[in-house]
């Protein structure tokens, strides 16, 4: 039996995954241009802006999409039964995850096997060897990327939805408990920290492990549903946004002067509290912009709400074709930039407006609703998982 009761519409929520996905996306043109590993790099490497504007954002910005996950869960169990739940989260995680793995990454697994001179060849001849041996880090020697590249965020949530069914549906009560206080915030981010210093290599993706955005999905679905911690995000939104600050400041200084700690050690121990305390400050700070500046609706947030999946599932092998043009090209790194982010929106969004969102097949397997008879292919369907009109 489906749970009818009325949630409060958070509409800052579908706008902080949409500004999320953008940032993922500039985040992803910068990766080009800067001195970390990335599938392709630009001729010319930017050790200032560009790498100042990757460490500023890849921090955080997967731990908010598990976060905001995990209260997509709360709300999404308060209106479906666990089948329908389970249904929902196949089709529109499992069907684009399917679709990154044999059709959209292994043309970007080929472009950097080509780029590092690991093969010669079209990308014809290339195909037969994209399943010759597993995918398991960039420079290797496995091609099948079995979690679809850019794409794990997706095979995760899947896994992460399955995993904690069970135990949602018997403690679900748990989410509306007690009133979030300063001893929750002080004291919550205990595991995240112990999970830094100890599981952080199992499975580690962006720069975290496994077990730590595990974590963040629980605490989105158990403390951050809770309608106290609205209230609360109000009034610890201006020092979180400092401790965000002052330990983005001391994360970046960090990177720039001393370089990423690869060896366990005091300093090490630091670093990754460091980051932690950047993490949970920066999701109170978010919340509680969005709280105060984005809970309203309007045509924009139901049409790039709905665009934000086919959105994220392109834009990575877009940009990793459009850089392979361009990789080797004489110009400024500006401009490059320039291209890259412009030719790259334009192409995704035409592809999207033009093409995925009118047909239904494909926004199926773009892990989108498809249109009924007599919706009209140009009437976005609302896809808020948060609360209820």
């Amino acid at each position: 039996m489906e749970n009818n009761t009325k949630l409060a519409r958070h509409y800052d929520l579908d706008w902080i995954k949409v500004l999320a996905m953008l940032l993922v996306f500039l985040y992803h043109c910068s990766m080009f241009f800067n001195s970390f590993d990335w599938h392709i790099k630009n001729n010319s490497i930017n050790h200032t802006y560009i790498e100042f504007f990757s460490l500023l954002v890849g921090n955080w910005i997967m731990p908010i999409f598990f976060v905001v996950s995990g209260m997509a869960t709360y709300y999404a169990l308060s209106r479906r039964n666990p089948k329908s739940f389970v249904k929902e989260r196949l089709l529109r995680l499992g069907l684009p995850l399917l679709l990154g793995i044999f059709l959209l990454s292994p043309p970007q697994v080929y472009i950097e096997r080509i780029t590092n001179h690991q093969f010669e060849g079209s990308f014809l001849e290339f195909f037969p060897h994209y399943f010759d041996g597993l995918y398991l880090e960039m420079g290797g020697n496995g091609n099948f990327a079995f979690f679809g590249h850019h794409l794990w965020y997706l095979l995760m949530l899947l896994l992460f939805s399955v995993i904690t069914l069970p135990f949602f549906l018997k403690t679900k009560g748990m989410a509306a408990g007690k009133e979030f206080n300063i001893l929750h915030y002080l004291f919550i981010p205990i595991p995240l920290s112990i999970a830094a210093l100890t599981v952080n290599n199992v499975v580690n993706l962006a720069s975290w492990g496994i077990i730590f955005y595990l974590l963040l999905y629980i605490l989105g679905f158990y403390f951050f549903t809770r309608e106290s911690l609205r209230a609360f995000v109000r009034k610890i939104g201006i020092l979180a946004g400092a401790m965000s600050i002052l330990s983005t400041a001391a994360y970046i200084s960090w990177v720039f002067f001393f370089g990423f700690p690869m060896e366990i050690s005091f300093g090490w121990a630091v670093f990754m509290l460091t980051r932690v305390l950047l993490v949970w400050n920066m999701i109170f700070f978010i919340l509680s912009l969005g709280d105060k500046y984005l809970n309203v609706s309007n045509r924009a947030l139901k049409y790039s709400s709905e665009a934000s999946m086919p959105f994220y599932v392109l834009h990575q092998p877009v940009i990793i074709l459009l850089g392979f043009l361009i990789y080797n090209l004489d110009w400024a790194v500006p401009v490059k930039l320039i291209f890259l982010i412009s030719s790259a929106f334009l192409i995704i969004m035409g592809l999207y407006e033009l093409i995925i969102r009118r047909v239904n097949i494909l926004r199926v397997l773009f892990g989108l609703k498809a249109n009924r008879p007599g919706d009209g292919h140009l009437v976005p369907n609302n896809t808020s998982t948060y609360g209820r009109n």
